[in-house]
C-alpha cells in the first residue's frame, strides 16, 4: 500500500515540479524500464540465492530509497533528475524483488496450500490497489507529498521485521541445487539454463504465452476506460472513478473467491479464464448502458484475477525447486512487459476507428489467441499432470 501511495505521489511531485505530461511518462518509465531490462537476472539470484536474504537485501534498499525521497522533498531541494534516478533505482530494486517474491510464496506455505496463497496474495494486491491511490490522495490534500513519503518509507519496517522474524527452519525451502558437475555456474548459465526449460517445457510455454498475449491485446484500460466515460458513455470524471473502481472491485472479490474455493490450477481452466475475459471485455464494447458498463467492468477485472491468479499457480506447480525463480521471473517479463505495447495498440485503434471498435477488435483478438491455446493444450495438460503426480 505505501508503494502505491508513493507512486501516487512521485507523479503528483513531477507535476508540481514540471507541469509537463511528458515528464510525467518518462518517470513512469524509468521506473518500469529495470523490470524489463533485468527481472530474469533476478530470477537467477531468487534461485542460487536464500530468497528471505535476497527479499531482506531488496525491501532494505527500497525503504533507503524512499526515505532518500522524504529527505529531498522535506528539506527543498529535491530536483527531477533526482527523481528519475530515485525511480530508476526502485525500478532495479524491483527487478531483483519480484521473482523473488513471487517464488518464496511456495517456500512460505508449500505446494499443497499454494493456490489459497496465491490467491490471498492477488487479494492483498488488489486491495492496495483500490485504497492505495485513494489513501495517497488524501494524504496529499491533507500534509502534502512530504507526509506521504516519510509513511511509505516507515512502512518497510513491518516487512523487513516480518522477514527477519521468519523461523528459518519452518519454511519449505528446497535442498540446493547443483549440477552434474558438481561445479557451480555461471550467471549466464543459470540463465540460459532458466530459458532451457521454459522453451522445452510445453505447460510453461503456452501459459506465458497465450497469458502474456491475452494482456498485450486486452489489459489495456488505462487508455480506454477515461475514452469510453467521456466520448462513449458520456458520464464525465464522476462516471470515469466508478468504471475504474468496479474494475478493482471485481477483482478483489475474484480473488477473495479463489482463496475460499481452494481452486486446483488446470490448463482448461486458465483458458477459461480468459475466455470470459474477453467475451465481458466485448459485450461492454457495445454497451452504451452506463450500470451495465460497470457490471461488465466488474466481471472483467474479476476474471482477469481468476485467470491470471490460476496461471501463476500453475507456473509455480510446475516448475521445479531449483528452477522457480527463473520461471517467475519470465511469466513477469512477458506479464508486465505486454501492457505498455497493449496501451500504445489501443491507443492506435482507438484513433483509427473509435474506442468501442478498436476495444472490440482487442476482445476478438484475445478470442483468438485462447482458440490457438485451446488447440495447442493436451501436452500442457500432460505436463501439469505429471507435475501434479509428482
Amino acid at each position: 500500500m505505501g508503494t502505491s501511495m508513493q507512486t501516487i505521489g512521485q507523479a503528483w511531485l513531477v507535476l508540481t515540479l514540471t507541469h509537463n505530461a511528458f515528464q510525467l511518462g518518462l518517470v513512469g518509465a524509468l521506473q518500469f524500464l529495470p523490470v524489463l531490462l533485468f527481472s530474469v537476472f533476478g530470477g537467477v539470484f531468487a534461485d542460487r540465492l536464500p530468497k528471505r536474504r535476497v527479499l531482506l537485501v531488496t525491501q532494505s534498499a527500497a525503504m533507503l530509497q524512499a526515505f532518500l525521497l522524504w529527505a529531498l522533498t522535506a528539506s527543498g531541494t529535491v530536483q527531477l533528475w533526482q527523481i528519475y534516478l530515485l525511480a530508476m533505482l526502485l525500478g532495479l530494486t524491483s527487478s531483483l524483488d519480484m521473482p523473488a517474491r513471487s517464488a518464496f510464496v511456495v517456500e512460505l506455505v508449500g505446494r499443497e496450500d499454494l493456490p489459497n496463497a496465491v490467491a490471498l496474495n492477488s487479494t492483498l494486491l488488489n486491495l492496495t490497489r483500490i485504497v492505495g491511490p485513494g489513501l495517497g490522495g488524501v494524504l496529499i490534500a491533507a500534509g502534502g507529498v512530504t507526509t506521504l513519503f516519510l509513511l511509505n518509507a516507515l512502512s518497510f519496517l513491518a516487512v523487513i521485521v516480518g522477514l527477519a522474524l521468519m523461523k528459518h527452519d519452518e519454511l519449505h525451502a528446497p535442498a540446493r541445487h547443483h549440477n552434474g558437475a558438481g561445479e557451480r555456474q555461471t550467471t549466464w548459465q543459470s540463465l540460459r539454463e532458466g530459458m532451457g526449460y521454459v522453451w522445452k517445457t510445453p505447460a510453461v510455454v503456452l501459459v506465458i504465452l497465450v497469458v502474456g498475449l491475452v494482456l498485450l491485446f486486452g489489459a489495456n484500460f488505462a487508455v480506454v476506460v477515461p475514452l469510453f466515460a467521456t466520448n462513449v458513455l458520456h458520464v464525465g470524471a464522476t462516471g470515469f472513478g466508478f468504471l475504474s473502481a468496479a474494475l478493482g472491485v471485481g477483482a478483489l472479490l475474484a480473488a477473495l473467491w479463489l482463496a475460499w474455493s481452494h481452486q486446483q490450477p488446470t490448463i482448461r481452466r486458465v483458458l477459461a479464464g480468459m475466455l470470459v475475459f474477453a467475451g465481458l471485455e466485448a459485450v461492454f464494447a457495445v454497451s452504451r448502458v452506463y450500470l451495465l458498463s460497470v457490471v461488465l467492468l466488474a466481471g472483467v477485472g474479476a476474471a482477469e484475477a481468476v485467470f491470471g491468479a490460476l496461471a501463476t499457480t500453475t507456473l509455480q506447480t510446475i516448475a521445479p525447486d531449483h528452477l522457480r525463480g527463473r520461471v517467475v521471473s519470465v511469466y513477469i517479463l512477458f506479464f508486465t512487459g505486454s501492457i505498455p505495447p497493449g496501451y500504445l495498440l489501443a491507443g492506435w485503434l482507438s484513433i483509427r476507428f473509435g474506442a468501442a471498435t478498436g476495444l472490440l477488435i482487442c476482445a476478438l483478438l484475445c478470442v483468438l489467441v485462447v482458440g490457438a491455446g485451446w488447440l495447442w493444450r493436451r501436452p500442457a495438460e500432460k505436463d501439469l499432470a505429471a507435475s501434479a503426480r509428482a
